[in-house]
This record gives structure tokens, C-alpha cells and sequence, in this order.
């Protein structure tokens, strides 16, 4: 609407007002003059004062006060002695104010009236709009899937939505008027006194209760509640929601539950660890001295009894001695083996450059004669125990020349790569490789994909480079394929975690 409609409409409404109060008047005058005429007398009191009565109600109070003084006018100038003058007599006055005085009255009633009348209208047009307005809000809390309800400051609920239903299977004519922790029969984290204290002081409390359904199963909740207050910031209700969280309790004392068997299961297993080590280096220990024997005597017998022997127990003999040396090879494996189990390790900065030189060093007798293509990458620094890190490089570096020995031309690539907080170590060659199937028996003790007259070993060293990239919070993998040659990596923390 444009500000001259507006002006226009305003002044309409002025006009129209003010001329309610003229024409009222005008037939009011004209109704007494006509019943006068008809000889139908005092009626002219009770004409005006409809006039004034009709004016107020329609037109408001200011167009009544027009109409009052009006029909004042009207009334002395025709009815009261002089007629058609202003003038009045003394006897008639007392009635002409007495009129005025009705009219005024009457006035200021139907004014009085018709505000409280528009004022009840627009509290209920305001009620009107609050109840659409809490009619919406209440479809819309029906439509959540959480668990909303009201109640007094009693404990008395107050308001119940579909999902306070759907959780604890009361309906809401079954639930509204009933003391809450009494219907849900709530189990309260601490006492309900400083639950309270605490909603008072903050306006809000969040915990965990039990709560009991209609058909006697519990729930636990995790709880949200919020206090309203009045204008006099006076609290008048608490709004609480409830989620259901009964099944992620249940998973997390499943998980506490098993966290506690597997925590025993690993005190057992380290015992049994330690049992088994101390009982793998007190046999290897023990079988020293009978080897010794068996060695020593066979010995003698080749030397002292050799011209008396065939060739066929020549032969016995020579195997007698190299099973010997098998065996040998064997103890002391396991005893280097589980002596990595029970040794402290000593963490310090350790180059892996340096180490992996330390290493070739060691194993060039293993190379003599051998055409093999050598190459080192960039090596960095970690933190780790240098000898268990060097005998963990020597196990692979000599493993990698085992396995390349039916090369015409070997190749050995020794390098390093980082990624995330990890120092990826890897040694590839070009040997006999293997099947992909078995990768997880190659880590394990006395565990061979090859057969022994093929290649030497006992199965023990890929084993002992486990436990030791292990004790550093690392881990070990390897890649192959048959005959294409293999890949063993090893990645340890570049902050280093050496440990039991």
C-alpha cells in the first residue's frame, strides 16, 4: 500500500467517525422532534442518549465527546425553556445537566467497554497465535525420534511426545499428570538434590540414568535437562530429553570386559613366553655338552679308524658330523633367539649406513666366488638397540645371498623410505623368490619354504628379525614371487619404542 492510499484511508476513517457522531445525533434530534409533534413527550432524553451510547461504541471516545456536546446543544435549543435559544432557565437546568451527565456517563462506559472489549479480542487473537504456535512446536517435537517431556517443578509431567512413547510404551493420556521419577522409576548417578542444585545454579544438567519401560525392561539414557522460568524468573518447568543409549553401555562393558580377559590372556601368555624361553635356552644349553660328545667321538673314530671303515661307513661318519654341525648351527640359533626375548634393549641414535656396512662385512665370507650386483641407497638415522638392529640387517642381508645363489648374476638393492612417522627399510634381490600363498610362515620359527638340501638354515633367523623390528614397535613384511625374486621390508617409529 502507498503512503497516499494510507493518508487517504486515514482520512475516510476520520470523516466517517466524526460523521457517526453528526448523523446520530441528527436522527436522534429528528426521532424527538417527530414524537413531539405526536404529542409523545420525554422522549428526547433517552433519544440522545442513544446517540451518544451508538457514537462511542462504533466511533471510539473523541467522535462520543462530539456527540455529547451535540446532542447538548440539540436538547437546550429545542426542548428546554426558552426554546431555539441557548438560553436556560433556571428550573431546566438541573435537567440539562443531568443529561449531560447521563451522556458523559454513558460515554465514558461505552468507551471503557469497547477498549476492554478490543483488548479481550486481541488477547485472544494473541492466545489464538500462542496456541497455533505451541500446536506447531508440539507436531514438530512428535515428529523427532528423541525422547522429549515436560514436567512442573513437582515432578509432574506436563507434556509427552511420540518419542518419550515409543521408548517407554506409556501413551501420553497414560503418562501426563504422573510424578516422573516415580512412573519411570529413574535411578539417579547421584542424589536427585544436587541434580537439582545443579540445574537451579546453571539451567541445564546432562548425566546418565536407568530408567524402566512399561513392560518392566530397563534402559539407560543419556539425559538433557533444561529449566524454564517465568517473567519473574521464577523456574516453572524442566524440558528433558533422552536418548537410549542401553546398547552402546552394553558394547562398551563388552569391550571393558574383554579388554580385561585380553589383558590376563597377554599376563598369561608372557609368562608362557618367558617359560618357554628360559626352557628353549636351559635344552639348547643342555644339548651343548652331548653335542660336544657325539662330535668329539666321531672325530676320533674317522681319525683312528679310518683305515679299518669302508667307504660306506666313511660316509656314515661325515653325516654323523655335518648332522652335528646342523644341530649345532641350530642351538645356537635358539639360543640367540631367545636370548633377544630376555635381553634389555638400550635405546640410542643408531646409523643404519653405518650398520648395514658392519653387516656386508660379516657376511663377505658367504659371498667368495659370487658375481653379486650390489645396491645401497640413502640410510638414515633411527633410534633403536644397535646390536639387535645389526643382527636383524645381517639375518636379512645373508638370507637375500642364500636365496640369489643360482643366479649367474645376483642383485641385491639395500635401501630406505619414510612415511608418516615410520622408516621403511627394504632389502630386494633377484633369487629364487617365493609363493605368496606361505607369506605368513615366513616369519615363523622352524618355519622353511625350501627344502634344507636345497638351501641351508634352520628356520630361525627370518624369526628372530620379527622379534626384534617388534621390540621396537615396528613390524616386518615381505613381497615375492617364484622365481622373480623377494622383498623383505621392516618399518620402526622414527621416535623409536624399544620394548619387551
Amino acid at each position: 500500500m502507498s503512503k497516499a492510499e494510507s493518508s487517504s484511508r486515514g482520512v475516510r476513517s476520520v470523516v466517517l467517525r466524526y460523521g457517526l457522531a453528526v448523523v446520530s445525533v441528527a436522527i436522534a434530534l429528528g426521532l424527538a422532534l417527530l414524537a413531539q409533534f405526536e404529542t409523545i413527550h420525554k422522549l428526547e432524553f433517552p433519544l440522545f442518549l442513544m446517540a451518544v451510547a451508538i457514537t462511542v461504541w462504533y466511533a471510539g471516545g473523541v467522535p462520543g465527546v462530539l456527540a455529547v456536546g451535540l446532542s447538548g446543544l440539540s436538547f437546550n435549543y429545542f426542548f428546554t425553556e426558552p426554546r431555539y435559544t441557548l438560553y436556560i432557565e433556571p428550573a431546566d437546568r438541573p435537567l440539562f445537566v443531568a443529561f449531560l451527565l447521563f451522556a458523559l456517563m454513558i460515554a465514558w462506559f461505552g468507551s471503557r467497554r469497547r477498549r476492554i472489549e478490543q483488548e479481550l479480542r486481541q488477547a485472544r487473537d494473541e492466545l489464538e497465535t500462542e496456541v497455533a504456535e505451541r500446536t506447531q512446536q508440539a507436531s514438530l517435537l512428535n515428529l523427532t525420534n528423541d525422547t522429549i517431556f515436560v514436567r512442573d517443578m513437582s515432578d509432574v509431567i506436563t507434556y509427552w511426545n511420540r518419542g518419550a512413547q515409543e521408548l517407554y510404551g506409556w501413551r501420553a493420556e497414560e503418562a501426563i499428570g504422573k510424578r516422573a521419577h516415580l512412573l519411570l522409576q529413574t535411578v539417579f548417578p547421584i542424589p536427585v538434590d544436587e541434580i537439582h542444585g545443579a540445574l537451579l545454579r546453571a539451567g541445564r544438567w546432562e548425566g546418565e540414568l536407568e530408567k524402566t519401560r512399561a513392560d518392566g525392561t530397563q534402559v539407560v539414557i543419556a539425559g538433557r535437562w533444561s529449566l524454564q522460568r517465568d517473567a519473574q524468573e521464577r523456574p516453572v518447568a524442566i524440558l528433558e530429553t533422552n536418548n537410549d543409549i542401553t546398547e552402546r553401555k552394553r558394547t562398551e562393558r563388552q569391550i571393558r570386559d574383554l579388554n580385561a580377559d585380553l589383558e590376563k590372556r597377554t599376563t598369561q601368555l608372557q609368562a608362557t613366553n618367558k617359560e618357554l624361553e628360559a626352557f628353549a635356552y636351559s635344552v639348547s644349553h643342555d644339548l651343548r655338552a652331548p653335542l660336544r660328545h657325539m662330535v668329539g667321538y666321531t672325530e676320533l673314530l674317522q681319525r683312528n679308524a679310518t683305515s679299518i671303515l669302508d667307504e660306506k661307513n666313511r660316509r656314515y661318519t661325515v653325516m654323523i658330523l655335518e648332522s652335528a654341525k646342523r644341530m649345532g648351527d641350530l642351538i645356537d640359533d635358539l639360543l640367540a633367539f631367545s636370548r633377544i626375548g630376555r635381553a634389555e634393549a638400550r635405546e640410542t641414535v643408531v646409523s643404519l649406513e653405518q650398520l648395514v656396512k658392519e653387516a656386508l662385512h660379516e657376511v663377505r665370507p658367504e659371498t667368495n666366488g659370487r658375481n653379486i650386483a650390489w645396491t645401497i641407497g640413502a640410510l638414515p638415522d633411527v633410534s633403536g638397540d644397535r646390536s639387535m638392529l645389526r643382527l636383524a640387517l645381517v639375518n636379512l642381508i645373508s638370507n637375500a645371498i642364500k636365496f640369489t645363489r643360482t643366479r649367474g648374476q645376483a642383485a641385491i638393492e639395500i635401501g630406505s623410505t619414510t612415511r608418516g612417522d615410520e622408516t621403511i627399510v627394504f632389502i630386494k634381490d633377484n633369487g629364487v623368490g617365493f609363493d605368496m600363498r606361505y607369506v605368513n610362515k615366513l616369519f615363523g620359527v622352524f618355519q622353511r619354504l625350501h627344502q634344507a638340501e636345497a638351501f641351508e638354515g634352520t628356520g630361525i633367523g627370518l624369526a628372530t628379525v620379527q622379534r626384534i623390528i617388534s621390540r621396537h614397535g615396528g613390524r616386518v613384511w615381505a613381497e615375492g614371487l617364484v622365481g622373480e625374486g623377494a622383498s623383505f621390508y621392516f618399518a620402526v617409529p622414527k621416535s623409536g619404542r624399544t620394548g619387551s
